[in-house]
């Protein structure tokens, strides 16, 4: 929501922000600043605090919970996400949020030939934030258990490492909010042309990183013989 406002902005559009509480929750309050400051420079009007909850989208406004109207010609909604009821729906143990509960090498706590990675899933005692940071670990986390198995040997326990979060704000500037390795966030931050420079660098790495894992992966499958497991595995 914060990137897609910072976009329009910069575009010359008129754009209202609207938090349904803080803006960017997710932010250490240091880190929060400049990101506010940045939208108040491209002339984004954020609104934050009690009542900016959405309770009614029409045609032409946006109904918050304290009866005011936003109006506006085009509402982008930017709530987050859902996870798919897949797993709810399969009577396996799933968490409040309908994620299928996993032991720490993503095997379903239920049943050892059910494997979760990604915002399906979430590792008993161990929440972590939806984000592609912890995507790109669990899905070849999940590869790496399923190769495992199938060669006949123990799955390995997943290690999920977070480095924070980056936020483009328009095409100049941006802010990388850093977070100790758990994804908990801490005041050290970046904001500016830099904090850009480094979200463009974690979008390509990330791109990098998923064809590395695909590639490492697809090496770990081929048996020492030359046979490949996975002609054997049922679709």
């Amino acid at each position: 929501g914060v990137e897609t406002a910072a976009e329009l902005a910069e575009a010359g559009r008129h754009v209202t922000l609207v938090c349904g509480g803080v803006l960017g929750p997710s932010l250490h309050a240091r880190g929060r600043r400049p990101v506010a400051r940045r939208l108040a420079a491209l002339g984004v009007r954020v609104l934050e605090g009690a009542g900016t909850r959405v309770t009614e989208v029409t045609r032409d406004a946006v109904r918050l919970a304290d009866g005011r109207d936003v109006t506006g010609a085009v509402t982008v909604w930017t709530a987050g996400f859902r996870v798919p009821d897949l797993a709810a729906r399969s009577g396996l143990t799933t968490d409040a949020h309908g994620r299928l509960v996993t032991d720490a090498t993503l095997t379903s706590v239920d049943d050892d030939r059910v494997v979760a990675a990604g915002d399906a899933g979430v590792i008993t005692g161990r929440p972590f934030r939806m984000s592609c940071q912890a995507a790109v670990q669990l899905g070849t986390g999940a590869a790496d258990t399923v190769l495992r198995r199938i060669e006949g040997k123990s799955p390995a326990p997943v290690r999920l490492l977070f480095a924070g979060q980056c936020l483009s704000l328009g095409r100049e500037a941006g802010v990388t909010q850093f977070s100790y390795l758990d994804d908990r966030v801490n005041a050290l931050h970046l904001s500016g042309r830099p904090a850009a420079g480094v979200k463009e660098i974690a979008c390509r790495s990330t791109l990098r990183q998923l064809v590395s894992g695909a590639r490492k992966a697809s090496s770990r499958a081929v048996r020492d013989d030359g046979s490949d497991p996975r002609r054997n595995v049922p679709a």
